[in-house]
């Protein structure tokens, strides 16, 4: 999301490494990438020039502070500026006091509409509203049975008609629910593939009639300009109270977000990511200027965590790695909860300053290499997870078999986690300023090695041990195992 946007204006902030006073000449080649970026990004121009004329009237005479980079009191500026250009948050809904609400969607054909109105009713159903969805888009083939199947997914209503005409299916959906006692309909109405007089004759008959008390406009943020064009002659037509903004899961260059709030005045109530049904967001600008300068979405990353952390889990390994105890079943479980937050990609996105090793993740498969691991532990029995030092020759052949994979990806993985494990044991014993010193070293060789795999495959010596050599060299490790078992058992308890 903002990909392309994100490179240009981080390329556009490191012209900015002056000392002194930030004048119009030292910052004109800076400012000339950041005009580029948000043009190619697809944004109106004529918000580009007031915003860039905003920015440069802010920036000019700005005195550099010594403790901040003059790149980076920029991007304060350009920062608050998008925050302000996409306008105040307003995820609000104004329900009535009595009788039935009805929310009218509208836009485009291939915009989102009929999933978007699934993912409003399963909003609305978890604050305790009671919605009634209709089909009223007569003109896309499916369209009604698409929104049966997601009604029947919720659990929602979904009012039809054969052989009727979308005015008429409305104005009877109204009746219908407040004889069921739905206090809130949600309208599907139907789209083209470009603004025309019959869509826009069709709507204001459905607005004239039934009269919704509030009309929200969905938008592909993936169309740029043409999605904020269509919202000016939709706005014009029926008087928005809304945007909902789709698909900025996908290629979005940020264009129809930075441009559809102060093009038509009307206010970003919700935007969607992906297609499951609960990806319906109140719209943040501070969130998506975040990603769209690289400064991560800490609150997603909380939120994120929130929905796939189980707390009695989260506490019982919390408790082991304190007492230095860490297995393969706690990293199993560990990957488990991190496939639940989404691809490692867009995990490492949220992070502030992880922006460029997302980005350098992209080429990688990432998400192909932690399956591959839970492939190799899911392989294992309890016991070998348990005690990885029991995996012998014979055992790490089954385990690949078991895995799809080479005996060396199981020994190099055992090798890698003896050495975390290790390194989980030692953080048990330190003070919180060094963990976060030894932390932050990490961070800074992930950084400096984005590309390198997760557990490394073994890497030959170059000499090859003999069968008896290789026993020898087990029955060594075995016996140093169960010394420091019978050195803990007898080492006397503290009084």
């Amino acid at each position: 999301m903002f990909d392309d946007l994100q490179k240009r204006l981080s390329s556009a902030f490191r012209q900015f490494r002056v000392s002194g006073v930030l004048t119009e000449a030292n910052m004109k080649e800076g400012l000339r990438e950041v005009r580029t970026a948000l043009l190619e990004a697809d944004v109106n121009y004529n918000v580009v020039q007031d915003f860039m004329t905003r920015v440069t009237d802010k920036a000019v005479g700005t005195q550099v502070v010594k403790s901040v980079r003059p790149e980076q009191q920029i991007v304060k500026i350009v920062h608050d500026e998008l925050v302000d250009l996409m306008g105040p948050s307003d995820p609000t809904i104004r329900f009535e006091k009595t009788g039935t609400t009805v929310l009218m969607l509208c836009g485009l054909q291939g915009s989102g509409k009929t999933t978007t109105s699934g993912k409003l009713a399963k909003l609305l159903t978890s604050q305790n509203r009671k919605p009634m969805l209709v089909a009223a888009d007569l003109q896309r083939p499916a369209a009604v049975e698409q929104l049966k199947v997601i009604g029947a997914q919720l659990g929602v209503p979904v009012y039809t008609q054969e052989n009727s005409n979308p005015v008429k299916v409305c104005q009877d959906a109204l009746i219908e629910a407040n004889r069921r006692g739905c206090d809130t309909l949600i309208l599907d109405t139907a789209g083209r593939l470009h603004v025309d007089d019959e869509l826009m004759a069709e709507l204001v008959q459905i607005e004239k009639k039934v009269k919704p008390h509030q009309v929200f406009f969905v938008c592909d943020a993936m169309t740029g300009q043409d999605a904020v064009a269509s919202a000016e002659a939709f706005n014009a037509a029926l008087e928005l109270d809304g945007v909902i903004m789709t698909k900025l899961d996908g290629d979005a260059r940020g264009g129809a977000a930075l441009s559809v709030r102060r093009v038509t005045g009307v206010p970003v109530k919700f935007v969607g990511k992906g297609e499951k049904l609960d990806k319906l967001d109140p719209f943040d600008p501070e969130r998506l200027v975040g990603q769209m300068l690289g400064m991560g979405d800490v609150v997603g990353l909380v939120e994120a965590a929130q929905s796939a952390v189980d707390e009695e889990e989260a506490l019982r390994q919390q408790e082991r790695m304190a007492k230095g105890k860490f297995d393969l079943n706690d990293f199993r479980q560990q990957i488990v909860q991190i496939k639940k937050m989404g691809s490692v990609q867009d995990v490492m996105g949220m992070f502030p300053g992880m922006s460029q090793m997302s980005e350098n993740l992209s080429g990688l498969d990432a998400d192909g290499e932690i399956k591959r691991i839970q492939g190799i532990i899911d392989s294992m029995t309890q016991r070998e997870r348990s005690r990885p030092d029991l995996i012998d020759i014979s055992r790490r052949r089954r385990i690949a078999a078991g895995a799809g994979v080479d005996p060396s990806d199981v020994s190099g993985l055992v090798k890698q986690f003896d050495a975390m494990a290790a390194f989980v044991k030692q953080m048990a014993q330190m003070t919180m300023l060094d963990k976060l010193k030894a932390l932050t070293g990490l961070g800074r060789a992930a950084a400096n090695n984005p590309g390198a795999r997760l557990f490394s495959p073994k890497v030959g010596t170059g000499k090859r041990l003999t069968p008896k050599e290789k026993e020898k060299l087990r029955k060594q490790r075995e016996k140093e195992e169960r010394k420091k078992r019978r050195d803990e058992r007898d080492r006397p308890t503290p009084s």
